[in-house]
């Protein structure tokens, strides 16, 4: 039976496109470049700030990245300041949480994003105390599609991994799922398509969230 589940942040639990689109903006506007628009950041984000502020600026004809270190910092200000910019729940999460507790599932957030910048949107958005793990960028710790952060969350909780499933929306997550051998839930509400979950071996692909709570009703570990 399953007995935890870890999820991906944006894309998964929260709709942050409009955040991260509007603070990489300000970001490449601070440099005279152009803005960052929905679709292309869609695809920039998933592997952290510093690999979303590189690939913006590569976009935007920085391909030596000669501007980067000091977009980095101005990106971390911009982030602390405006990471909530109407950021919101997918339809359906805050029922499956409710939902997951109910039959005593643990549940854990594991992303790229910044220990502080995870916090802050997890307990504004969705509220304090839901999570019973939150697991953002942590120094030492490779981040996603690295499975060591995923590895050391099944440790922590003392389960085998047949128990533990792990949701998200990009090949990052599927690719983590896989190297950390648990099974994998790839959802289509978020930044990637189905054809990118399929061709990263995501085990199941759900359209809502619902589906979720079916499968871990119906689960048999996946030989």
């Amino acid at each position: 039976m399953i007995k935890a589940v870890v999820f991906d942040l944006d894309g998964t639990l929260l709709n942050t496109l409009e955040a991260l689109s509007y603070c990489m903006s300000l970001t490449m506007e601070h440099f005279g470049l152009k803005k960052i628009d929905k679709e292309h950041t869609r695809y920039f984000v998933g592997e952290g700030a510093r690999k979303f502020v590189d690939r913006s600026l590569i976009y935007n004809g920085d391909k030596e990245l000669k501007l980067a270190n000091e977009a980095y910092k101005v990106y971390d200000e911009i982030f602390a300041r405006d990471c909530l910019k109407d950021v919101k729940p997918y339809d359906g999460i805050i029922e499956l949480l409710s939902d997951l507790k109910k039959i005593d599932i643990k549940t854990v957030v594991l992303s790229n994003k910044s220990q502080s910048g995870v916090e802050k949107n997890i307990h504004t958005i969705i509220g304090e105390g839901v999570f019973d793990r939150i697991y953002g960028e942590r120094p030492g710790i490779p981040k996603k599609p690295d499975p060591t952060a995923l590895n050391l969350i099944i440790k922590e909780l003392g389960f085998s991994k047949d128990e533990i499933l792990y949701v998200g929306d990009t090949a990052t997550d599927m690719k983590t799922a896989l190297g950390a051998g648990v099974t994998s839930i790839g959802v289509l509400w978020g930044f990637r398509d189905e054809n990118e979950l399929r061709e990263n071996k995501a085990d199941y692909i759900v359209k809502s969230p619902c589906e979720i709570l079916e499968i871990i009703k119906n689960y048999k570990a996946l030989s």
